[in-house]
């Protein structure tokens, strides 16, 4: 089941989940590898309290829409097609993810995706979601 698409998300509404932010756009090519990898994250931690929001920053929602019809994840995703979430958080390629813990903290910002990342990445996924 796809996630329906949803403006941007209040994370305030997410304290006390882990959670996955994912910048990115239809054009990154890492994204094509990020994006069944959260969705396996999401499928397999959502009910120890994982939620992984994927941000995309395109400027025509179209060329997201194309993107995500390959893929159909069953997590959130967000828009911002201005920038002004990205620039918040600082991000400068795509695609760039944050993993935030249950108190609304970032405890690690990563920038790109390779296949070696994964093990690394839902390590500290599920050392998080261990902690309570």
């Amino acid at each position: 089941m796809a996630a329906a698409p949803s403006d941007p998300i209040n994370l305030d509404s997410l304290r006390g989940k882990v959670v996955y932010v994912d910048f990115w756009a239809s054009w990154c090519v890492p994204c094509r590898q990020s994006f069944p990898w959260m969705d396996e994250m999401q499928r397999t931690f959502a009910k120890d309290g994982l939620v992984v929001v994927a941000v995309n920053v395109d400027h025509a929602r179209s060329d997201a829409t194309k993107f995500l019809s390959e893929f159909s994840p069953a997590f959130r995703i967000a828009y911002d097609p201005d920038g002004v979430t990205a620039e918040q958080y600082h991000v400068h390629g795509m695609p760039t993810s944050f993993l935030i813990d249950r108190e609304g903290k970032i405890q690690l910002q990563h920038a790109g995706f390779r296949a070696r990342d994964r093990e690394e990445l839902a390590g500290r996924i599920r050392a998080l979601l261990a902690t309570h």
